[in-house]
């Protein structure tokens, strides 16, 4: 019976790739999915990435149509960043609860007691933060969008942990909010250990999303871009892995060779989780959900977008 459903799904999904194939043909569209979606997205998405480099496609692309594979904030960010293209998200219940950390009003309250500081949001934030903000960064250029700022106090927001690592790499003072990812925020010291102690010749590699104390013992600490470049040049045939596990697909299509155990079975984000194959064609069958953001939010937003894009 097993093997009948998982022939019976294998059947489906090849219907469901035909239909997409033909789908993106008639709307001019192009599909951008994140790390941490399902491998049934990334198999077929056009481009894979993390929020920096789908920032950038988005920014790039010259189809009529984005479908981003993703949470919300993302596919705001491709909308602010091409405003004329129509975004549509397989499913719109994909949030992000960092994201929803912080809000405008306290951030607006912070800006008014630190005025001479500079606002640098992570990407993973609403529109309406990032209209609030003087420039955007991702995990992958943090430290460089920190350096490139004109002011040596800087409002940080939202994910506090990667706000402790960015501090580690400046002299420059963060006043940081105190936002966070639940999913890398679940990753422990004890597990670490426990998987060191089971795995004693695979490096560490992990993500600065993760607490503080858990950072501190990784081999290699990266965005999730880095940790993948690391992984493929590495010599090394074994890793543990401290970011969420949808980045597996991509870690093993690059090395089939190595093998990949993540540092415990909770680096799974719910809500990359909800998009699936069946849902990304239903969207672009119904061409929707729409991404809109008020043009009043996304001029502002795109400000900070653009200069972040900018930095070398």
């Amino acid at each position: 019976m097993e093997a009948l459903a998982l022939e019976r799904k294998a059947e489906q999904n090849r219907e469901l790739r035909e239909r997409l194939m033909q789908l993106k043909k008639e709307r001019n569209a192009i599909i951008l999915a994140h790390y941490y979606q399902r491998d049934e997205i990334q198999e077929v998405a056009d481009f894979r990435g993390d929020s920096f480099l789908l920032a950038q496609k988005a920014a790039q692309t010259d189809a009529e149509v984005i479908v981003f594979c993703g949470v919300h904030f993302m596919g705001e960010s491709a909308k602010i960043l091409a405003p004329n293209k129509t975004v549509l998200i397989p499913d719109e219940r994909a949030g992000c609860p960092m994201a929803d950390m912080v809000n405008v009003d306290g951030l607006r309250k912070l800006k008014a007691q630190h005025p001479n500081a500079k606002v640098v949001t992570y990407i993973n934030s609403s529109a309406e933060i990032k209209a609030e903000t003087d420039i955007c960064c991702t995990s992958a250029n943090a430290v460089r969008v920190i350096q490139s700022v004109d002011s040596d106090e800087i409002i940080w927001v939202p994910d506090k942990n990667l706000g402790h690592y960015v501090q580690q790499h400046t002299d420059k003072k963060l006043i940081i909010w105190e936002g966070y990812c639940n999913t890398h925020d679940m990753l422990t010291v004890k597990d670490v250990y426990e998987m060191k102690a089971k795995y004693p010749d695979a490096p560490f590699v992990v993500h600065p999303e993760c607490r503080p104390e858990v950072v501190e013992l990784g081999d290699f600490v990266g965005s999730t871009t880095a940790i993948l470049e690391y992984c493929k040049k590495s010599d090394v045939k074994q890793f543990i892995v401290g970011t969420e596990d949808g980045t597996g697909f991509q870690l093993r299509q690059d090395s089939p060779d190595k093998t990949f155990h993540f540092a415990t079975k909770f680096l799974v984000c719910p809500n990359m989780k909800v998009n699936n194959l069946k849902k990304l064609v239903k969207c672009l069958e119904t061409m929707k959900p729409q991404i809109y953001v008020p043009p009043a939010i996304a001029d502002k937003a795109r400000i900070s977008l653009e200069r972040m894009l900018q930095v070398q």
